[in-house]
């Protein structure tokens, strides 16, 4: 048996842990640099306001709704998701965690076991651990698990945020129920195409048959079919080595001259390097990216990438700046404002297993000028010591004017309690 255990309204809930007056009042977290909004509470949802609003849009209703804004405070949200995962992990040792807020446990050994008891254990828990409150669907499959978790979410009242998917009728009702696009890994694409065939929800999809699943939807839809019918075919899936590291960033203001563009995209390929060494990895392969704001209807929109094999596998500074700017001279274009830019390494190796070329290397002189630039910026603060492609007197700070306090992760700024 399968459990999706899911955090609810997970970001607005961490605030709402440290600042018990949030309770029952609408909640949004906004994006990097305070741009979109990409958590919402459910009060918030009633009050109108759709995932990925552009917050200056939605300004005027945030004030009217009187709903509580709130910039991302990832060393907050990051240090309650690993608690709330070293709690699930109490009750099982087949974890898979599968988000910041999303965990499937596995449940081996457990026929005789009361699984409303089990989930009433987990939520109390977590909940008295952490004080975030969760939804818990349990379930034959993963992909059931997922149908039986949005249940219990969408039915909080009748379920106590637990449903059990355990029989062939709970199973054939919730099918019914959900709508084909609402599917877990069922994108737009293959819902457009399932609704064209008259297929409007999930138990219409287990009808078809494989061969036409399997045509349309490749072998990953034919598993997820098979999933749906009841028969297990998704493992737990386990960490595995890294694929690659982005640092992207929205810029604080549109940015027009090609040195400033350069300049940022300097400084992210930088941290993708300090990542790469910190992780005892090299990149093989470098992407840079640049876009305007998509949100500007009345300026001209421009979006493009391109992707750099480097000659040799590498994590330093100096070889991933040069070949980042070179990829961005060739993306860049005048008469643009661009919004946004990233650099991507990736086909990422460990550094002790590098492969050698016969008419390429490395400068031998970068790896010890990398480690003094660490260990300097380790002592002395992040930035202290940067390369002439970066601005000297230019911090890489987002726009965050509504954070939090990291309550649990910095001693200085801890919750204060007066008695």
């Amino acid at each position: 048996m399968f459990a999706l255990v899911d955090c609810n309204n997970f970001y607005a809930s961490c605030e709402r842990v440290f600042d018990p007056s949030l309770l029952g009042k609408p909640i949004v977290v906004l994006s990097n640099n305070d741009g979109c909004v990409i958590a919402r509470s459910d009060e918030a949802k009633a009050c109108g306001v759709p995932m990925g609003a552009p917050a200056f849009k939605f300004k005027a209703l945030f004030e009217q709704q009187h709903i509580h804004v709130f910039s991302s405070n990832y060393a907050l949200y990051g240090d309650m998701s690993s608690r709330v995962m070293s709690l699930l992990s109490q009750f099982t040792p087949d974890i898979e965690i599968y988000s910041i807020d999303e965990a499937f446990l596995q449940f081996k050994g457990f026929d005789y076991f009361d699984l409303q008891t089990i989930g009433n254990t987990i939520s109390h828990t977590v909940f008295k651990g952490t004080g975030i409150p969760v939804s818990i669907g349990f379930a034959p499959t993963k992909a059931l698990a997922k149908v039986a978790n949005k249940i219990a979410k969408k039915f909080k009242k009748r379920t106590q945020g637990i449903y059990r998917i355990d029989d062939e009728e709970k199973r054939i009702k919730a099918l019914k129920w959900l709508p084909i696009e609402d599917v877990w890994g069922i994108g737009r694409k293959h819902a457009k195409r399932l609704h064209a065939i008259g297929v409007t929800n999930a138990y219409q999809f287990t009808q078809l048959s494989d061969e036409w699943v399997r045509k349309n939807m490749s072998v990953i839809g034919l598993r997820l079919k098979k999933e749906l019918e009841g028969e297990s075919v998704l493992a737990l899936e386990y960490p595995t080595a890294k694929k690659s590291i982005a640092v992207t960033r929205t810029f604080a203001k549109t940015l027009v001259n090609y040195d400033d563009v350069k300049e940022r995209v300097a400084t992210f390929a930088i941290a993708c390097s300090e990542k790469l060494r910190r992780q005892k990895l090299h990149c093989n392969t470098i992407m840079v990216f640049v876009k305007t704001n998509v949100h500007r209807k009345d300026l001209p929109y421009y979006t493009q990438n391109i992707v750099i094999n480097t000659p040799y596998p590498t994590h330093s500074a100096f070889a991933i700046v040069k070949y980042a700017q070179e990829a961005l001279g060739l993306l860049f274009k005048e008469g643009y404002q661009y919004k946004k830019a990233g650099v991507i390494v990736m086909n990422l190796t460990p550094q002790d297993q590098k492969q050698f070329s016969l008419f390429s290397e490395e400068n031998p002189k970068h790896l010890p000028v990398m480690k003094v630039m660490d260990r300097l910026n380790r002592n002395y603060g992040s930035n202290k010591v940067k390369l002439g492609a970066q601005s000297l007197g230019r911090q890489w700070v987002m726009k965050q004017e509504k954070l939090s306090p990291r309550y649990s992760t910095n001693i200085n700024e801890v919750i204060t309690v007066r008695v």
